[in-house]
């Protein structure tokens, strides 16, 4: 079986108790047929970092972007953003958004570098890995003005209602499903995956959050995509093997890369 995790924070993780480093977690992710992984930056020195911690993992790929609750952390430098973004590892730009659940104030700016962000990925011909929260109508409003069809995404992590999943499949994006899809609250949330196409579906942990059951409570990993994958096949009526292919499949046809072929490059 070939797993992709579509999103984690691998410079997130506990690296003094869990893990050893970076390889380790990519390790025991492959044992357990967690071949690829998406790490995904937050902000743009951070992106620096795993990037050079990373440069040697050919089954590790990477996302640059700003992360909407750290606009505040550093400037915003376009023309920074733009030549990090090139590098071939960096397969897609974010995470980026909105976020008005923990921060409303800065709404204006929060909106400014989203849809910098958005021009970034057009202009690289890279997708979009989107984060939203408490700001739907906003986020929409902007993919749609921003012609984000023309380069593609993916809604991370979903929580959103029906209406949301259908605006955003009707501009071709993608949806990613997450641990929360194993929790026993979260119910309306499987209702809107029910319906979306399995032809447009990831798998992800958003590591180190969100642990699936059994893991609830405990530090997330990329292995424990594993769980998500058997979880959402069953809710989808499809084995576990066909569905880890058809979302390894989805993740080649968004991202634009081979994961099969670039995996195979190196055994870490």
């Amino acid at each position: 079986m070939f797993i992709v995790d579509s999103h984690c924070h691998l410079d997130s993780l506990d690296y003094e108790k869990l893990h050893k480093n970076m390889d380790e977690v990519v390790d025991k992710a492959k044992v357990r047929d967690v071949q690829h992984l998406l790490s995904i930056s937050t902000t743009l020195s951070g992106f620096e970092r795993i990037q050079t911690a990373l440069s040697h993992r050919h089954e590790v790929s990477l996302s640059c972007g700003v992360h909407p609750l750290n606009v505040e952390d550093e400037d915003f430098d376009v023309e920074k953003m733009q030549r990090l973004a090139q590098d071939p590892k960096v397969v897609a730009i974010g995470e980026c958004g909105l976020d008005y659940y923990y921060s409303v104030e800065n709404k204006a700016k929060q909106q400014a570098i989203f849809s910098q962000q958005i021009e970034i990925a057009k202009q690289l011909n890279k997708p979009l890995i989107i984060h939203t929260r408490a700001a739907r109508e906003d986020t929409m409003a902007l993919l749609q003005q921003g012609q984000a069809q023309q380069c593609g995404g993916v809604l991370h992590c979903f929580t959103e209602n029906q209406w949301m999943a259908d605006q955003a499949l009707e501009l071709g994006f993608y949806i990613s499903v997450s641990g929360i899809i194993t929790f026993r609250n979260a119910q309306e949330i499987r209702d809107v995956i029910q319906t979306v196409p399995l032809d447009r579906l990831l798998l992800e942990t958003d590591s180190p959050y969100l642990a699936p059951v059994p893991y609830r409570g405990k530090q997330n990993q990329p292995a424990y995509v594993r769980e998500v994958c058997e979880y959402l096949a069953v809710l989808k009526g499809v084995s576990a093997v066909e569905l880890a292919q058809i979302t390894t499949q989805n993740f080649e046809r968004l991202f634009n890369i081979s994961v099969l072929t670039d995996s195979s490059l190196t055994e870490g």
